[in-house]
């Protein structure tokens, strides 16, 4: 398994796991499957700003990716980013997960952010799991905020410190 950055034919195939958990999981607040080209169109967004969109291939077959957006669009929210992570169903524990937060990790780090900040909508233990095991802490939880399939969802944040930034 090997990480490296995501390319616009990588876009396919990171839609289908994305589309999985947007259709059976309240993970995403997303109701609609999204297609390549969304997806293509948001990783160009995502280079644009400057930030990492990562894949975790095995085999030639992407297996997951992770990608980091700007927190928030004000100057002043520069240094902090959200990170993303997710996995093809069929590979849960593979070490995908953990392979490409490391990954994102370091390079949000040597591009001078300050923070990595995480929403997870809840339950999700794996997730929270992931984050805690490189050093998130829990920093707001929100009840109800989401509704998905017909119930309520809560979603809380999770931060990091990367590092010290002018």
């Amino acid at each position: 398994m090997n990480v490296r950055p995501a390319l616009a034919s990588d876009a396919p195939a990171i839609a289908a796991i994305y589309s999985h958990y947007i259709m059976t999981t309240t993970i995403s607040f997303e109701e609609a499957a999204v297609d390549g080209e969304e997806i293509g169109q948001r990783m160009a967004a995502v280079h644009a700003a400057g930030l990492p969109y990562l894949i975790a291939e095995q085999d030639g077959a992407v297996i997951g990716y992770a990608y980091a957006t700007p927190w928030r669009a004000r100057p002043a929210y520069r240094t902090s980013s959200e990170t993303s992570v997710y996995v093809h169903p069929d590979k849960p524990g593979c070490g995908a997960g953990t392979l490409l937060y490391r990954a994102l990790l370091a390079r949000l780090r040597d591009s001078g952010y300050h923070r990595a900040i995480g929403g997870i909508a809840q339950p999700n233990a794996a997730s929270v799991a992931l984050h805690e095991k490189f050093g998130f802490q829990k920093v707001a939880h929100f009840s109800e905020v989401g509704r998905k399939f017909g119930r309520w969802v809560d979603v809380a944040y999770w931060e990091l410190r990367l590092g010290d930034t002018a």
